[in-house]
């Protein structure tokens, strides 16, 4: 990875407040580490080894330790003196509140000596210089961690690796039936120059609420009409207590077809066989309430013998972090919940975190002190600088930047593509703001309107009205669950009423309503069936005349419009675009977005690549692929295909620009976290490179190439100190950037937030440059992708993200419309019933949701279609 080159000096100087707190160490500290060796290591596995770490603090050859010592619960200690070698502790293995129990478990834990860790080799390596570049940090880094973490692992919630929630109800919030957010806190050493930081900052994760299994059920089937949702089941925790202690199980099935009355087996106590229900009244004298009307539980993960346990004895542990993919409305309430100024957020942080966290001098953790580190209860400050805008350019009017937006009232876009015919689907469902007809007047009356502003816009060939097709009124979605043949309806009056060799520029889709199936559908059937651009309305809003609403919306679908079309909505002033076009140019974005905890197994990763295709850096025409999630096991973020896909992207250039080649290649790759940077340069850059080869075997081409990684991803915020540097509800400025302070000690990265944080408390872009062969200087770079934000053509605005990157991402959103029932919906109504499957099966099944995926995705995005911007 390139060093930085510099740090960037354009714009004006506004210093920032960060979530990073300074923390400081004792002089050429030397910590132990150890490794946490269980035996037998078969039943030593998931809630058993935090319990087993438990009774091992408990234990009297250990206890002396305790407060010197942080673990992760399973594999390793890091200790602030050196422990008695060897150190071998057995246990017998009983719950919390078990008393005894004469067949328990014994387990034999060994803490075996692995290294030092000399605090001093951390410092050299934040020092600065180039000779301690490659030293390796992770085992000191990882080890502090496990530290600082030690009180909140002890007292709160822990999910993934640094976010910690506490059950206190100022910090919850209802997001639906048994599910709830939880305000907590996340927290990660940081290595900067000359100083070690910790990152804190609030967060927020959906969780499953505890309760009695039973009465949830019984109020999922008041409130649905159904019984419990796969997604909302599969692999929860339950606790029960008929043994006289409590036990945790994990749901393997909810036996939908079995009740405790129904589920019989043989049991060799009684000699006999006997039901779920008869069993608990003989062995434990509990008489079931719902041994009739709710189904049993199978907790067992061996397929051929199950456990089944009736519902109402068992209790949803508290702290699982939901798995389910939230809804629409959940996100909503979720977003709500989280959406909050930057002012609360930092007194959440340096009052409610630094307390929970145990991190506040005084009340701090007394692991802490053992290890004599201490946090900076203050935020750092680190210098900011506030970029310039650019200036938008269009055919005719002018704009004013504020706020990282502007008003195209009374303007002409840049080129007005040219709509030689047009067409409008109308879908009726029974709703309201629905027309009545072709011939409907006030659908005529709107058209009109709409054509007005194409024309008004600079949209040549605005003049000539639509061809109308009569309205699909779509069949009842009760019997029709995928709304299949609702699409078959309008795939029908598409074919009727269109002509395939005098296809219209446009089909101007009316719909009266959100439908998860409707509109996926079309764009699969458009996009990938058909080669039909489509633009869709949404009439409630469309048809809104209050005040200039309509006017307002017909704008934004005109960018999209023109912008499929192959026109240009605004264009930068020269000067922002000289750093891109002093040399023959083509940016690149890249994403891959994978299935979701809803998606049916087996469905396939979808990959995209965009790139410009001139010197306007404004049309980004896509390649979409799919892959195995699991194609590359040690890197399943990277793109399988992407040297013909990089490919497609350069024959396009080279068919827009007279038969030439990009000198330099840009690419902005997203979706990759700080830990896989390494990967992209190993599996991705040589791909890229294999594509220069191919695209001219006999000459030599060899464009010049820089990689930066778009991050937003991480826990970064900032906080102005003055009040000329922040906006009114609190926020940095559009165009503030942070390259010192809390960024890399020797890679060329840095902080930028383009666009203006209109809700909740902004995040900016992480961008990290991890190859530059155009040796790009930090001004250059910093400015170059701030200005880039505001040539988004879908907005009259900065975006936080740099377009390539966004359109790669919505390319890749657009994909999964294509899949929607595989990617998004897979069964995310029904109950979970059946036998249980082996291996084998499971394997065959995600083989074969697999090949369905492929067969519907077909040969991809249709020929009519590839060389535009079809998924803006």
């Amino acid at each position: 990875m390139p060093l930085r080159p510099g740090w960037g000096t354009l714009g004006r100087d506004a210093p920032l407040r960060t979530n990073f707190f300074a923390v400081r160490l004792p002089e050429d500290a030397v910590y132990f580490e150890y490794e946490i060796d269980i035996s037998p290591k078969a039943q030593a596995k998931g809630d058993r080894r935090p319990r087993i770490m438990e009774l091992v603090e408990q234990h009297p050859a250990f206890s002396g330790f305790v407060q010197h010592v942080a673990h992760d619960r399973s594999q390793r200690l890091v200790s602030s003196q050196r422990l008695t070698q060897p150190l071998s502790i057995s246990i017998r293995y009983l719950e919390v509140d078990q008393n005894d129990d004469p067949n328990a478990m014994t387990f034999t834990v060994e803490i075996k000596f692995q290294r030092e860790l000399r605090m001093s080799m951390l410092q050299d390596y934040m020092g600065g210089k180039a000779e301690h570049r490659s030293t390796d940090t992770q085992p000191h880094l990882s080890a502090l961690n496990l530290v600082l973490q030690s009180f909140a692992s002890k007292r709160g919630f822990r999910v993934g690796g640094n976010k910690y929630f506490f059950t206190t109800t100022a910090d919850r919030f209802e997001l639906s039936l048994n599910v709830e957010a939880y305000r907590g806190f996340f927290m990660s050493i940081r290595p900067m120059y000359k100083q070690l930081m910790v990152n804190i900052n609030v967060c927020m994760t959906a969780f499953y609420t505890p309760g009695n299994l039973a009465n949830v059920m019984i109020e999922f089937r008041r409130q649905t009409g159904d019984g419990m949702p796969q997604q909302f089941a599969d692999r929860l925790k339950v606790a029960t207590k008929h043994l006289g202690y409590t036990k945790k199980h994990t749901i393997a099935r909810i036996m939908t077809n079995l009740t405790a009355r129904t589920a019989r087996f043989h049991c060799e106590e009684f000699g006999r066989e006997v039901s779920v229900e008869e069993f608990f009244k003989l062995k434990y004298k509990i008489s079931l309430r719902h041994a009739n009307d709710l189904p049993v539980i199978n907790v067992s993960m061996n397929s051929r013998r199950p456990v089944y346990l009736p519902v109402e004895i068992c209790e949803i542990c508290p702290g699982q972090a939901y798995r389910g993919k939230l809804d629409a409305e959940q996100t909503s309430k979720m977003i709500r919940f989280a959406c909050n100024p930057p002012e609360f957020n930092g007194n959440a942080i340096v009052q409610q975190g630094f307390e929970r966290l145990g991190l506040r001098h005084g009340s701090a953790s007394p692991t802490l002190a053992a290890f004599g580190i201490s946090v900076n209860p203050q935020m750092a400050v680190v210098p900011s600088r506030i970029l310039p805008p650019p200036r938008i350019n269009y055919k005719s009017g002018q704009t004013t930047i504020r706020n990282a937006g502007w008003n195209i009232v009374d303007v002409k876009l840049h080129t007005g593509a040219t709509i030689s015919r047009w067409a409008v689907l109308l879908v009726h469902e029974g709703r309201p703001d629905e027309f009545d007809g072709v011939g409907d007047p006030q659908l005529i009356s709107f058209l009109q309107t709409f054509l007005r502003k194409c024309a008004s816009s600079g949209m040549a060939g605005a003049n000539q009205p639509p061809k109308i097709i009569p309205p699909v009124t779509l069949p009842s979605a009760r019997g029709d669950p995928n709304r299949e043949r609702a699409l078959d309806a309008i795939r029908q009056a598409l074919r009727d009423n269109l002509t395939p060799t005098a296809k219209p520029s446009f089909i101007l889709v009316l719909l009266s309503g959100i439908d998860k199936y409707i509109y996926p559908g079309i764009k699969k059937l458009c996009d990938v069936d058909l080669g039909l651009q489509t633009v869709h309305m949404l009439l409630p809003k469309a048809r809104d005349s209050r005040g200039n609403r309509q006017d307002q919306y017909f704008s934004n679908v005109i960018l999209k419009v023109n912008a499929k079309l192959g026109g240009i909505n605004h264009l930068l002033d020269p000067s922002s675009m000289r750093w891109l076009v002093e040399k023959k140019t083509m940016v690149m974005g890249i994403d891959v977005t994978h299935p979701s905890p809803t998606s049916l197994p087996g469905s396939p990763s979808i990959a995209a690549v965009v790139a410009s295709v001139d010197d306007n850096f404004v049309q980004f025409p896509a390649s979409l692929t799919l892959q195995r999630p699991d194609w590359n096991k040690d890197s399943k973020e990277m793109v399988e295909k992407l040297t013909e896909m990089t490919i497609e992207r350069l024959q396009l250039y080279r068919k827009r620009n007279g038969n030439r080649l990009p000198e330099r290649i840009f690419v902005y790759r997203d979706g990759v976290s700080e830990g896989q940077y390494h990967l992209v340069l190993r599996e991705e850059l040589p791909k890229i490179q294999a594509a220069f080869k191919q695209i001219s075997p006999k000459a030599p081409y060899k464009p010049t190439l820089t990689i930066a990684i778009c991050g937003k991803r991480h826990h970064a915020r900032f906080w102005p100190t003055a009040p000329g540097d922040m906006t009114n509800n609190g926020n940095t400025l559009p165009g503030t950037v942070v390259d010192k302070g809390i960024t890399a000690i020797y890679d060329f990265d840095f902080y930028l937030q383009a666009h203006n944080g209109l809700q909740g408390h902004v995040r900016p872009t992480h961008y990290t440059v991890i190859y530059d062969e155009n040796h790009y200087s930090a001004d250059t770079l910093q400015q170059g992708t701030h200005t880039a934000s505001y040539l988004y053509a879908r907005a009259t605005k900065a975006v936080s993200l740099v377009p390539a990157a966004y359109y790669a991402d919505i390319a890749c959103e657009r994909g999964r419309d294509y899949l929607n029932v595989l990617m998004n919906l897979a069964d995310d109504r029904s109950s979970i019933a059946g036998a249980q499957r082996t291996t084998e099966d499971k394997e065959a099944e995600k083989q074969r949701v697999f090949e369905d995926a492929a067969k519907k995705w077909g040969n991809g995005i249709h020929r009519d279609l590839k060389e535009s911007m079809f998924y803006i």
